[in-house]
C-alpha cells in the first residue's frame, strides 16, 4: 500500500475555510433599519428597476467572479498519488459549499432589496421605480449653503445711510449646533451671525397693544473685542397677549417622505416633532396632511385639530422611500390649504423636509414665484429643515423668506418644542409684515460704521419707501436684534483712511446740530398682516452721557455681543481682533441672566466645545 501524505490531505480543507469564511464575510452586507412605525404588514408592488437593487446585485456579481477565480488558484495542485475518486470527492465538496454559500447571498440580497424598496403605505399611492440610494449607501456630505460675503466698513460721509430688511429665522443657530455636537466646526457659510443672535430672547420694553405691534429699543456700549469703537443695539419686541386664544389656524403639513430622509435625525425626529405640535392645536384648528417622495399625495383629509387620535395615526403610518419631487407636494399642499382657507385666521403651510429636490420643479425661481404668489392670497409658508449630509439650508431659508414665513433648524426634540410648542404664537400667527430698518448715521458724530450680520437682507436706500418689496415678518412675541459697530467722529484711530480729494464737508457745508448728541435717525416701515401700505416709526440715536463700558451694559447687549463674537470667530475671526474664545464665555457667563430654560447655558458649552474643536483641527 502507498503511504498516503496527510498534509497534502490537510491543506485543502484548512483552505476551504479560509475560502469560506471570506464569502460569508463578502455576503455580510450591512442592513440599515427601514422607518416603518406601526405599519401592518401589506403586499408591495412590484419594483422593476430599483437602483439600490441593481446597485448590490451588480456588485455581489463582481464578487461571485473574484470568488470563483480565488478557488481556481486556491485548489491544489492534483498529486500524483491521489485517486480520481478522492478528487472528485474534493471538488464535490468545495462545489457544494460554494452553492451553498450564494444561496445564502441571495437570501441576504433579496432582504436587502426588499427593505430598500419605497413604501406605498405610507404616501396612499403606488411606489414608482425610479428610487434614489438611501443616505446610508453614500458618505458624500453635500450640504448647501449661500456664500456669505462679510460686511464692509463703511464712511458715514461717503455712505451715510444703511438699510436692511428685519430677521427671524434661527436655523443657522441650529445648524451650527448640530455641528459642533457631532464633534466638527460648521462651515463659514453656515453661520448667520444675525440667526445666531436671534436664537435668544431678550428684555426689551413689551408694546401695549396690536396698534403699535412691537417696541423699538436702542442701546450704547463699547464694543467688547475694539476699544476704539462702540456697539449699538436695536431691539424690537413683538406684542404678544397671553390672555387671548390664538386666531383659529388653517395648517397643511407637508412632510417629505422620499428616500433621503432615511435617517435617524430625519423622519422618525420630524414625527415626533408634529406629535408636540399636534398636542398645542384646538377644536379651532383644520390640519390636512400631504406627503411626497416620487410622487405626493394626501394622507390625511382635513381633520379637526382636536382629533389627536386621527392625526397621530396618519403620523405613525408614515415611512421613507422614493425620490424627491418637493415642487408637487408644495403644489398639492397649498391647494389643499386653499380648499379648508379660514378668513381672518391663520392659513400657513409647514414644509418639513431635508431640502433634496431632485425630481420635478427643480427650476427653484418658478418655484418662489409659486409661493410668493400664494402668499398674496394669505397662504404663509414656514420650513423646518431636518438632517445632514444632503441637507439644502440655502433653499429651505428662500423658501421661507419668499412665503412670508419662517425658517427654523430642527436638530434634537427639544429644538420642536422649543420652535413649535414654547413659541408656536410667534411661529405661526403674524403681527407685522414687510418690517424694513434704515438709520442714516450723523456724520459729526460717527465716522465709521458696520452692519454685524444680515448680509443676505441687505437693501437699497430707495427700497425702504416702496411698499412692493418685500421684507421680513414678526411673529407674535417675537424679538429682533440688529448690531452695528461704530467709530466715533473725535476717535483719533479710525479704520478707513479720508481720501485726499473729498472734502469731509457734505454739499449742504454744515452738519446737522450736535446738541442733542444724536448719532443716528432711525426709521421703521412695517404693515399690519391684512393690509398693503405701509407705516413708519421714527426715533433719534442718541450718545450716552458718559462712555458705557461693556461691564456696564445691560445683559442684553452682552450676551448678544457674546454671540455676535462668537460666529465671527466661527467664520475665521476677521472683525474680532485679539478677542477669543475665553474672551466669549467670560463675556456670557457675566450675562447669562434669568436663564429659565437653559438656552443661554447651552450657548457657553458650544462655545467651550468649539474651543477645544478649534485647537485640534
Amino acid at each position: 500500500m502507498k503511504s498516503v501524505n496527510r498534509s497534502k490531505q490537510i491543506k485543502p480543507l484548512v483552505l476551504t475555510s479560509s475560502l469560506l469564511s471570506t464569502l460569508i464575510l463578502a455576503a455580510c452586507v450591512q442592513e440599515q433599519p427601514v422607518l416603518t412605525d406601526n405599519i401592518e404588514p401589506v403586499s408591495r408592488p412590484s419594483i422593476t428597476q430599483a437602483a439600490p437593487v441593481d446597485a448590490v446585485a451588480q456588485n455581489e456579481s463582481e464578487v461571485r467572479k473574484d470568488n470563483a477565480s480565488k478557488k481556481t488558484e486556491s485548489l491544489p495542485a492534483p498529486a500524483e498519488e491521489k485517486s480520481s475518486q478522492e478528487m472528485h470527492s474534493v471538488i464535490s465538496t468545495l462545489a457544494g459549499q460554494s452553492m451553498a454559500i450564494d444561496q445564502v447571498k441571495d437570501q441576504r440580497i433579496s432582504r436587502i432589496a426588499a427593505k430598500s424598496m419605497p413604501s406605498s403605505v405610507a404616501m396612499g399611492y403606488a411606489a414608482t421605480a425610479d428610487y434614489s440610494a438611501p443616505e446610508w449607501q453614500t458618505t458624500v456630505n453635500t450640504d448647501k449653503f449661500a456664500k456669505i460675503n462679510e460686511n464692509p466698513v463703511k464712511r458715514v460721509i461717503e455712505q451715510p445711510v444703511s438699510t436692511f430688511s428685519i430677521d427671524v429665522d434661527t436655523g443657522a443657530y441650529s445648524v451650527v449646533r448640530a455641528h459642533i455636537n457631532r464633534g466638527v466646526l460648521p462651515p463659514a457659510d453656515a453661520v448667520r451671525i444675525e440667526e445666531m443672535v436671534n436664537y435668544f430672547d431678550y428684555q426689551y420694553p413689551k408694546p401695549d397693544s396690536t396698534e403699535a405691534p412691537f417696541s423699538v429699543s436702542t442701546e450704547i456700549a463699547q464694543t467688547p473685542w475694539n476699544a476704539n469703537t462702540q456697539l449699538v443695539q436695536v431691539g424690537l419686541q413683538g406684542y404678544l397677549d397671553t390672555d387671548e386664544e390664538r386666531s383659529a389656524a388653517n395648517l397643511v403639513f407637508l412632510i417629505d417622505v422620499s428616500g433621503s430622509m432615511n435617517a435617524a435625525d430625519k423622519l422618525p425626529l420630524l414625527k415626533n416633532a408634529f406629535r408636540l405640535l399636534v398636542k398645542k392645536l384646538t377644536k379651532n384648528d383644520k390640519v390636512t396632511m400631504v406627503v411626497y417622495a416620487g410622487s405626493s399625495g394626501v394622507v390625511l383629509e382635513t381633520t379637526d385639530g382636536d382629533n389627536n387620535g386621527k392625526i397621530l395615526a396618519a403620523l405613525d403610518k408614515l415611512s421613507a422611500g422614493g425620490s424627491t419631487h418637493g415642487s408637487s407636494g408644495i403644489k398639492l399642499a397649498y391647494s389643499m390649504a386653499e380648499q379648508s382657507f379660514i378668513k381672518g385666521g391663520i392659513n400657513r403651510v409647514i414644509l418639513a423636509t431635508d431640502g433634496d429636490f431632485n425630481v420635478g420643479t427643480v427650476n427653484h425661481e418658478a418655484l418662489i414665484n409659486l409661493i410668493e404668489q400664494k402668499k398674496h392670497k394669505g397662504i404663509a409658508l414656514t420650513t423646518l429643515g431636518f438632517g445632514h449630509g444632503n441637507y439644502n439650508d440655502h433653499l429651505m431659508e428662500q423658501l421661507a423668506d419668499h412665503g412670508d414665513g419662517n425658517y427654523a433648524y430642527i436638530d434634537n426634540l427639544n429644538e420642536a418644542r422649543k420652535t413649535l410648542v414654547e413659541q408656536i404664537s410667534s411661529t405661526l400667527e403674524i403681527i407685522a409684515k414687510d418690517v424694513k430698518i434704515q438709520i442714516e448715521w450723523n456724520p459729526s458724530m460717527v465716522a465709521e460704521y458696520r452692519l454685524v450680520g444680515y448680509q443676505n437682507r441687505l437693501l437699497n436706500r430707495e427700497d425702504f419707501n416702496n411698499d412692493k418689496i418685500d421684507a421680513g415678518e414678526i411673529g407674535a412675541g417675537h424679538t429682533v436684534t440688529a448690531l452695528y459697530e461704530i467709530t466715533l467722529a473725535k476717535n483719533a484711530r479710525p479704520r478707513i483712511d479720508p481720501l485726499r480729494y473729498q472734502s469731509e464737508q457734505p454739499v449742504s457745508g454744515k452738519y446737522l446740530s450736535t446738541k442733542n448728541n444724536e448719532l443716528a435717525f432711525l426709521k421703521l416701515r412695517y404693515k399690519k398682516p391684512d393690509e398693503t401700505k405701509s407705516k413708519l416709526i421714527q426715533q433719534t440715536i442718541t450718545q450716552n452721557a458718559d462712555k458705557l463700558e461693556i461691564e456696564q451694559a445691560s445683559d442684553s447687549l452682552r450676551f448678544a455681543a457674546s454671540v455676535a463674537a462668537f460666529g465671527d470667530l466661527l467664520r475665521g475671526g476677521a472683525n474680532v481682533d485679539q478677542f477669543n474664545y475665553q474672551d466669549v464665555l467670560n463675556l456670557a457667563r457675566k450675562a447669562r441672566g434669568d436663564d429659565i430654560h437653559g438656552y443661554r447655558s447651552e450657548f457657553i458649552r458650544l462655545v467651550e466645545l468649539s474651543e477645544t474643536l478649534d485647537a485640534t483641527s
